[in-house]
């Protein structure tokens, strides 16, 4: 059982069973594991391909140890109700810093603007 952290973000866990020479990775069984604060909640997504290019990280999972974690897991719709309030809150932030960097005469590249890599 592996971990994969994608380069957007995402967190899948499932079975690997395939990989190459570019890091492309086949996981069998896979959810996407998402975190707020101390919860987390897993979305079941089957089998998963994934282009090499968007890997960060992957890592074997200790079966062992898993289940010893301080997290508290919750259901899909709860976690992605948590998720959406945390994007809302960072949201309004951003606003708040934005605004206040235009007060005092300086300006902030938009990030939809800016290059991904």
């Amino acid at each position: 059982k592996h971990l994969v952290l994608l380069r957007d973000g995402r967190t899948l866990i499932g079975y690997l069973r395939s990989i190459d020479q570019f890091a492309n990775l086949v996981l069998h069984q896979t959810v996407e594991r998402i975190h707020v604060g101390k919860k987390y909640g897993d979305i079941p997504r089957g089998i998963f391909v994934v282009r090499g290019e968007n890997v960060v990280l992957l890592g074997e999972i200790d079966l062992e140890k898993e289940s010893d974690t301080p997290l508290q897991q919750v259901s899909i719709e709860e976690i992605l109700e948590e998720q959406r309030v945390e994007q809302q809150a960072k949201q309004e932030s951003e606003k708040l810093k934005v605004q206040a960097l235009k007060e005092r005469g300086l300006s902030v590249p938009r990030a939809d603007t800016l290059d991904e890599y």
